[in-house]
């Protein structure tokens, strides 16, 4: 059973969402509240308390409305969840390419918008509880056009030798699945990890790399 809470001021839609979602046997609709700081019990605070000390229990996703009628950052409300330990899937009306990006950079696990159907949504919400990043053709479009001086320009092998080893492979592993020495799979490596220095965004270790894979969505573009 995924828990699931959603943050949205849109009385309607958040009356639309607790009959879609009491439909679905694998999805328990937890929480409804119009901000975050009435989500977690903690308004106005930039650091929200342990759940174990706010007697708040984090819900597995939030589904979190992009722009909230109280002024708040999105960014910064995706970060105040994250913190709690709930996963994020954003939702908006408009896929805005600009704020898709800084939602991903911000640590949401995907973006849809409001037009799509309830399988997409459900389909969505368990790849999140799953760890995994709910892939959407906003999303998609939105980074395969992401052209901001952060997001460095990667070339096919380079992206290809990034994705196998920061999914876990060795470099060997990586080297092999492409057709090439361990030498030149280095090579390419190192480039990324340069591209990425240059761009502001230092990428040190394997895990700084799987963290600029999923920034950047580089697996679902």
């Amino acid at each position: 059973m995924i828990t699931v809470a959603v943050v949205d001021d849109d009385r309607m839609l958040l009356d639309g969402m607790r009959a879609w979602l009491g439909g679905v046997p694998e999805l328990r609709l937890v929480a409804t509240e119009a901000t975050v700081g009435a989500l977690i019990g903690a308004p106005g605070t930039e650091h929200p308390p342990a759940p174990a000390e706010s007697g708040y229990t984090p819900p597995d996703v939030v589904l979190l409305d992009l722009m909230l009628r109280d002024g708040s950052a999105p960014a910064d409300n995706i970060r105040r969840l994250l913190r709690t330990g709930s996963r994020v899937l954003v939702i908006s009306t408009v896929p805005d390419r600009s704020r898709i990006i800084e939602s991903i950079r911000a640590g949401a696990d995907g973006y849809l918008t409001k037009d799509n159907d309830l399988p997409t949504l459900v389909a969505a919400v368990k790849d999140v509880a799953a760890g995994h990043n709910a892939h959407s053709t906003e999303l998609a479009f939105a980074c395969a056009h992401d052209d901001g001086p952060d997001r460095p320009r990667l070339s096919p092998r380079e992206r290809q030798i990034l994705l196998d080893y920061a999914s876990g492979m060795t470099l060997k592993s990586a080297a092999r699945r492409a057709g090439i020495t361990v030498h030149t799979a280095k090579d390419y490596l190192d480039r990324v990890k340069a591209k990425y220095q240059q761009a502001g965004r230092p990428t040190y270790t394997k895990l700084d790399l799987a963290r600029r894979v999923h920034e950047d969505s580089l697996d679902g573009v």
